[in-house]
């Protein structure tokens, strides 16, 4: 009715955004763990996201926990495009102060369904368009082509980059976050001239933070890196760095805790000593000096680290990296903590007080969910409104810095064959982080991939980024150098039919990229209830059953590679003009 109205309605969108990155078992871990740099860690129970050849089908639970949160990007995409709609369909409704008001609203809409629709479209590729509000029931459903949606959700974005302003709250869309989102649509659709223009405004407006700004630079066995992930970073208006959050008030009751370490941080709970007995406890009842909970928090190991990103990712050029294992402020391990029982102490067992070892009867399992290092300057938040369950407390996150956007302008200059100016925009984040600067002979894709995982882990879709990254191979017919392959739109998620589950390598750079990296899947590795596995077809996920069966009148079309794709329907296009929706 209003103007707060429709600032009311923009924080329903905002909230499924912090959905996705806040709670146990969140979505975005599915994203983490559909790529190369993490798998799915916990190995006490049969059902999820490890043999995605028999886990990941239609009619599964694709919304759980305890198995995937796949669904969730559906169902959550298609509900922030709803409250999108809403405001786009009825802003000539109401009176507003003025245009300019009236369009930074409409432009903040319009970034959260190209939001959404930028993750659908790399998520699970042709997908349904709705872009205005549904007033009745509607069974009809079909699909629509990807690349007609990206364009539809560029002129949005332009749109948007025009009206919103970057002075806003944090949580609320700016207009550099607009801009972020609009690189990344032009680098999809091959405008990669007019990617680089945004970028380098926005890095004029918002350079990167380079020296310590928070009080955690009096703390010792810190640098810079905890300082520009900290809460109070993500709180302090001074800094220039952060383009977009999702905002949440540290120690409030009644906030929803982000479960930072519950989610990431390996499940000490069961290493044993050499000698056989339990050795760590998390609860307070322990001497202060072995206190492990408030230190590093208490994890299960949703999301397990894979040996790209703890180990090869840090070559000898990162030996000086913040960000990398070579440091061990930033990163931790479980041999930085303790056995710690009272009960050992009071056996006079030898390795009370003594830093943890992996057993070398370890079980697989346990292996697997116990044992990896983290980058503990990204994941440790506080939790005192928990006595013993440290699992991560309140904190805003980044959606955006502009950090990133060098990185995607390295990309953008990657596609024009300018390595020279690939490695001076990757070398503006690199050196700030303290790795050794690259040359122009460095460059090929993995120069670009590597650095996203390096800088952006947790905050990056990266199983979308990597499927983006496919698309515009397959899309401009540029050989891959890394794998010496030239993809192709054609054959993108394999030969075809239902349940193929293609192991050729070749068909797709995501499927080439993380089949080399991630040292689980199609590996062998194996535990009592799963094998870690993929194929080609999984780079784009199933469309669940429950959507397509439900939609009686209609068709949405499902994915080459799993059941139900041999009933696909020719799709439909966003048109120029106006809206597939009859008002």
């Amino acid at each position: 009715m209003d103007a707060e109205g429709f600032e009311a309605a923009l924080v329903a969108c905002e909230a499924v955004m912090f959905n996705e990155y806040n709670g146990d078992g969140c979505a975005i871990l599915t994203e983490m763990i559909q790529a190369d740099i993490c798998v799915e860690g916990t190995t006490d129970k049969a059902g999820p996201q490890m043999d995605m050849d028999k886990s990941l089908l239609p009619d599964a639970n694709l919304n759980s926990t305890d198995y995937t949160r796949v669904g969730w990007y559906w169902s959550q995409g298609y509900a922030a495009i709803k409250y999108a709609n809403i405001i786009i369909a009825r802003i000539g409704n109401v009176s507003f102060t003025d245009e300019a008001q009236k369009n930074a609203i409409l432009g903040q809409a319009y970034f959260h369904r190209a939001y959404w629709y930028y993750k659908l479209v790399h998520q699970f590729g042709d997908v349904p368009f709705l872009d205005w509000e549904l007033t009745a029931p509607k069974t009809d459903f079909y699909t629509y082509d990807r690349w007609s949606i990206m364009e539809r959700i560029k002129k949005d974005l332009e749109y948007a980059w025009q009206w919103v302003p970057d002075a806003v709250d944090r949580g609320r869309v700016s207009k550099s976050a607009c801009g972020t989102l609009l690189m990344k649509v032009n680098i999809c659709l091959g405008y990669f001239d007019e990617a680089i223009e945004i970028g380098n405004a926005i890095v004029v407006q918002h350079p990167l933070m380079t020296s310590r700004f928070t009080p955690s630079s009096s703390k010792p066995n810190t640098n810079l890196m905890h300082d520009l992930h900290s809460v109070e970073a993500k709180l302090d208006g001074s800094n220039t760095e952060g383009l977009m959050y999702i905002v949440s008030y540290p120690n409030a009751l009644g906030s929803a805790r982000s479960q930072l370490a519950r989610n990431t941080v390996p499940r000490i709970v069961g290493i044993t000593t050499p000698d056989g007995l339990a050795g760590v406890i998390y609860t307070k009842d322990v001497e202060p000096q072995y206190e492990i909970n408030t230190i590093y928090g208490r994890g299960i190991g949703r999301a397990r680290c894979t040996n790209y990103y703890q180990y090869t990712l840090w070559t000898e050029k990162e030996t000086g990296d913040m960000r990398g294992v070579y440091n061990r402020d930033s990163w931790k391990s479980p041999a930085d903590m303790w056995y710690n029982d009272p009960q050992l102490k009071a056996k006079g067992n030898p390795y009370y007080g003594q830093h943890l070892v992996k057993n070398p009867a370890m079980s697989v399992e346990d292996s697997i969910r116990a044992w990896y290092q983290w980058p503990h300057y990204k994941l440790f938040v506080s939790d005192p409104l928990s006595a013993d369950w440290w699992w991560g407390g309140e904190t805003p996150m980044y959606i955006y810095r502009s950090a990133e956007v060098y990185l995607l302008m390295a990309e953008a200059y990657y596609w024009k064959n300018m390595p020279e100016k690939v490695a001076e925009n990757l070398n503006v984040v690199r050196v700030r982080a303290g790795a050794d600067p690259l040359t122009a002979a460095d460059i090929n894709i993995g120069s670009i991939v590597d650095e996203r995982a390096r800088e952006l882990y947790y905050e990056e879709n990266r199983h979308v980024e990597l499927t983006r990254i496919s698309y515009t191979f397959a899309k401009t017919g540029k050989q891959c150098e890394y794998f010496g392959r030239t993809y192709s739109l054609s054959n993108l998620s394999g030969p075809g039919g239902a349940g193929s589950n293609i192991k050729q390598e070749g068909f797709n750079f995501w499927y080439d990229w993380v089949n080399a990296k991630n040292n689980f899947y199609n590996k062998g590795v194996k535990h009592r209830w799963a094998e870690y596995r993929i194929s080609v077809h999984h780079i784009l996920w199933p469309v669940p059953a429950s959507a397509i069966n439900a939609n009686t009148t209609g068709r949405i079309n499902q994915n080459i590679g799993y059941p139900g794709a041999e009933k696909n329907v020719p799709l439909l296009q966003v048109p120029a003009e106006g809206t597939v929706i009859e008002k």
